[in-house]
């Protein structure tokens, strides 16, 4: 018997491939496109623009991860790195309404034994009260 030769070649597995590499790119640009990591601030009435000044963002999304410098951190991480801020620093908290007040509270507690005075909580503002 003879072997006849494979003329055509199976291409499904690698439109599978692509599609998938596709699906990664386009949830990746979006993220790097929008540079926030997305977050459902409490929405309070007395919200005031933020000064341009020297300020560091503090983020804590739904699911209790830090950000910090564009990085995940953990509380002890976060720690470590506040300490090679100056306590004149403004520090903003970006906190996700679902977050605990455990953890809100570790971390106002981290800058002010710092030293840090310029402490500020990022909330939304458009309230709707009944």
């Amino acid at each position: 018997m003879e072997d006849k030769e494979v003329s055509v070649m199976n291409v499904v597995p690698l439109i599978d491939i692509m599609l998938v590499l596709l699906t990664i790119v386009l949830v990746t640009s979006t993220f790097i496109a929008t540079g926030k990591i997305p977050l459902e601030l409490p929405q309070a009435q007395s919200a005031q623009k933020i000064k341009d000044s020297t300020q560091e963002f503090i983020e804590i999304d739904a699911n209790e991860v830090i950000h910090f410098q564009k990085k995940e951190v953990t509380v002890d991480e976060f720690e470590a790195e506040v300490k090679n801020f100056s306590p004149q620093t403004q520090m903003i908290i970006r906190a996700d309404k679902k977050v605990s007040l455990d953890l809100f509270v570790t971390m106002m507690d981290i800058l002010k034994v710092n030293g840090f005075q310029n402490v500020s909580l990022q909330a939304g503002s458009n309230v709707k009260r009944k």
